[in-house]
């Protein structure tokens, strides 16, 4: 296990000069050897925002194995790790960069909500971004605008004018993702209905009593994708998040129980996977402007 502290340990690693700004560099692919990290797991304390065009050596992030292939990019967050594996050709043409920054360059400044405001740092290697040239060239430009800035001395406006150009980098990988799910609207369709047998399957399982309520974690485990992905996937499709649908299938549920049985609504809850009565009422309320016991009353 590689761990990579600062940007000065990604600096070593590579065998580049000493960097610039301590907080903030960017690296060209091109002219990196990475030979000596296959078969090597990293670890960084920073941010990773990584473009290549080109099919080394195999990335494992998480569980799955993902090959750099017709300019793809993988954006991670600190304390995630990637595996490469053993094999690598050095025939192969390199092309791509990266920008390492530290959470520190972030501190009061636009961009300290940071895994708030870009989710897709949190996303699995299987979702990486897929560029069209004209995106692969924005970036790029996005790119040698803030490693001019970098290079520059420092004065008074240098902290801002970073950032600036890292928020304009991150807002335009953020437009790309939303276009990604868009032109991906055959396979989210498919991954939408995988989705709701999903939950359907959880509701009618007769399991739900002592298991407690199902979560967005392990519903993105069961369709092999991260919770983030799954979340905004739904939100861009229905407007609803992986959240959202869980308590409206519960709502729906509850209420045929309400109607259908004489369950007393604490055996109800626990019925439906609750560990707290309350809990069940309170969401129901929220839900529907009525408490069970009123819904049930109107019926």
């Amino acid at each position: 296990m590689v761990v990579l502290k600062n940007i000065s340990d990604l600096s070593a690693l590579f065998q580049q000069e000493k960097p610039r700004h301590p907080l903030i560099t960017v690296i060209d692919f091109t002219v990196t050897d990475e030979k000596q990290l296959a078969g090597s797991s990293i670890s960084a304390g920073f941010y990773s925002v990584m473009f290549k065009n080109y099919c080394s050596n195999r990335v494992k992030y998480g569980r799955e194995y993902y090959d750099f292939q017709e300019g793809s990019l993988l954006c991670v967050a600190p304390g995630q790790v990637i595996t490469l594996d053993n094999e690598f050709d050095h025939q192969i043409k390199k092309e791509g960069w990266g920008v390492f920054f530290h959470p520190d360059l972030l501190r009061g400044s636009s961009l300290q909500q940071i895994n708030r405001q870009y989710r897709f740092f949190s996303y699995a290697t299987n979702e990486a971004l897929h560029l069209s040239d004209k995106e692969k060239s924005n970036l790029r430009d996005c790119v040698a605008r803030l490693r001019s800035e970098i290079a520059e001395n420092t004065d008074n406006h240098s902290q801002t004018l970073i950032v600036s150009n890292l928020e304009l980098l991150l807002n335009y990988c953020r437009r790309y993702y939303d276009r990604q799910f868009i032109t991906r609207k055959s396979a989210n369709s498919s991954l939408l209905a995988q989705f709701e047998s999903e939950l359907d399957a959880w509701f009618r399982s007769g399991k739900k009593s002592g298991e407690g309520l199902p979560s967005v974690k392990s519903l993105a485990e069961k369709l092999h994708v991260s919770p983030n992905y799954l979340s905004d996937l739904l939100k861009k499709e229905t407007g609803m998040n992986t959240q959202d649908h869980i308590h409206a299938y519960l709502i729906e549920e509850a209420k045929n129980l309400l109607v259908g049985t004489d369950l007393s609504v604490r055996a109800m809850a626990y019925t439906l996977g609750f560990e707290y009565p309350q809990y069940f009422s309170r969401l129901f309320k929220s839900k529907t402007g009525m408490t069970p016991s009123e819904f049930r009353g109107h019926r």
